[in-house]
Parts: structure tokens; sequence; C-alpha cells
């Protein structure tokens, strides 16, 4: 079951819910509309070590756009800030975003019942297309928990991106053991 726009005002006006900026025109019937924020990021090595710190460079989006090349992953990150203390979000491209062959996440479409943070993206495309901060980029849904939550991410021990940010986080596969 989704909450519908009704609902989620509801859950925002109580709390369990938060969105920051929270616009209402951005709310549709059973989402609400994320928008890319101004910083990007690139890993610095064209190879990628699971069980290493695999560093990034950011960058700003300038006011004219920057053109994303296919075969590139890029770590952007929303605008808004969210907190999820009832519900389970899940980030999903705007079909409109998809219509111009951008994919704003590999797999990490799913938060945690606890997650406060922006969202990093991970952007890939399929053929050169320009974007721009403050660009709607995705919408958020939300899921209501059935049973009582033991274990929520931002009292987890060890989560590994509770730190609040406005830029994109690269990967922390590395502090996992394996």
């Amino acid at each position: 079951m989704i909450l519908s726009d009704k609902r989620i005002l509801e859950e925002i006006e109580k709390g369990t819910i938060v969105i920051q900026p929270f616009d209402r025109s951005f709310l549709g019937t059973n989402s609400y509309d994320v928008h890319l924020g101004k910083h990007l990021a690139t890993y610095r090595d064209k190879e990628l070590d699971a069980k290493k710190h695999n560093e990034i460079d950011h960058f700003d989006i300038p006011e004219e756009g920057f053109v994303l090349q296919p075969g590139v992953l890029y770590l952007g990150v929303t605008e808004e800030y969210t907190e999820t203390h009832a519900h389970v979000p899940f980030l999903e491209g705007k079909s409109s975003t998809g219509r111009l062959g951008i994919d704003i996440h590999a797999t990490a479409g799913k938060g945690d019942v606890g997650f406060c943070n922006t969202w990093t993206l991970e952007i890939s495309c399929v053929h050169p297309v320009r974007v721009y901060a403050g660009m709607p980029i995705g919408q958020l849904i939300y899921f209501p928990v059935d049973g009582e939550i033991i274990n929520k991410y931002n009292t987890k021990q060890n989560a590994k991106y509770n730190d609040r940010t406005i830029r994109p986080v690269e990967s922390m596969m590395w502090k996992n053991k394996f």
C-alpha cells in the first residue's frame, strides 16, 4: 500500500515524514517530486575496488547546465533533505527523466525507516543529455510499515550514511566486513 497525497500531508503534519524544503505544488497523487541539487561527483579512478575507499571529485552544475556522458557514473544529490520515521521511502525516477534516457539510481531506490538525509543519486544516461540544478529528477513514494521497528537507520551503530550532507556521498562498501 502506498501513501496517498492526503496521507503524506497528514504524516508531515505529525512529523513522521519531513521534507525540507517542502512545496505543496510538488506533491503528486501519491508521491512527492524531488529535485537535482547543484552538486555532482565522479569517481577519480576508472577501476573501482569494493574493498577500498574509492574517492570522488565534487563539482557544481553551472547555470547553463551540465552535459552528462554515457559510460560515466555520476553521483548527484537531491535538493531536498528528508526524514522518514514510520514509513519506508522509495525514490524512483520521474517518467520525464527516464524519457530523456537518465537513470537516477543503479540499485539504491529504497530508504530505511529512520533515514534522515538528502538522497545520493547514482546517475547514468543512454546518450549525452544536459541537466540543470533544480530540475525535477525523481519522486518519493512512501509505504507503511507493518509491525514495530526495533532498529531505525538513524540509530544503527553501523549505518554508513548518517552524516547530514548537501553533497553526494561515495560508496562506503569498503566499511563492510567481507
